[in-house]
């Protein structure tokens, strides 16, 4: 028996998707059972975004308007994660049209008031599923939130003001409303049933 779920903002929920949902690439039959997919999120070095915000090479444009995901250095691809953690809540995807619907179950990992993950180094030993972004994976990924730095660079838009790079100071994106703090539930101790009680859409928006 399934809890049914409340659209909102026009996202679809579970209830109005296939009960059948891929979950580490395993064909799952019901829908107690929800396929979970999260990316781990890339920290920046403390104290670089002034360091790393132009590049003297290119006229002193920002180093994400001259270079692609591809080419950039592991220091500038870590600077580009802006410490939302929207990655780390839990997704729910329907094996058959691929759609995707967010939660706001965290990663049993997540500090839900730093937004940082309490393992970064070793979380795949204890979340297997976590991925790893890559360029390759930004370029094929659906789901990466629309607010999202790798996202913005692969489509060719600039970085908002509160991105740490612009802004200068790692607080903004929280003070922004772009961060989960405050706004989500630990995995920990969930039946998986629930999870379509904790359906939302806004990690899928950008915020007025």
């Amino acid at each position: 028996m399934s809890t049914k779920v409340r659209p909102r903002s026009g996202l679809p929920t579970i209830s109005d998707v296939s009960p059948v949902f891929r979950c580490n690439g395993q064909r799952l039959h019901c829908r107690a059972q929800p396929g979970m997919l999260r990316a781990g999120i890339i920290r920046h070095p403390k104290g670089t975004f002034s360091s790393m915000s132009a590049d003297e090479n290119a006229g002193g444009l920002p180093f994400w308007k001259t270079t692609t995901l591809e080419d950039m250095s592991s220091a500038q691809w870590e600077s580009l994660c802006d410490g939302c953690a929207r990655c780390c809540l839990n997704k729910l995807e329907d094996w058959d049209s691929g759609a995707i619907v967010w939660t706001d179950v965290a990663c049993t990992l997540l500090d839900g008031t730093s937004c940082r993950c309490r393992d970064y180094p070793n979380r795949a030993q204890t979340v297997p599923d976590c991925i790893q972004l890559t360029p390759e994976e930004v370029r094929t990924l659906t789901w990466l939130p629309p607010t999202c730095a790798y996202r913005l660079v692969r489509e060719g838009a600039d970085l908002y003001w509160w991105h740490p790079l612009v802004s200068g100071d790692p607080a903004t994106v929280h003070e922004a409303g772009i961060s989960v703090r405050g706004r989500t539930v630990p995995e920990d101790g969930m039946a998986l049933e629930d999870y379509e009680q904790h359906v939302v859409s806004w990690p899928a928006e950008v915020p007025a």
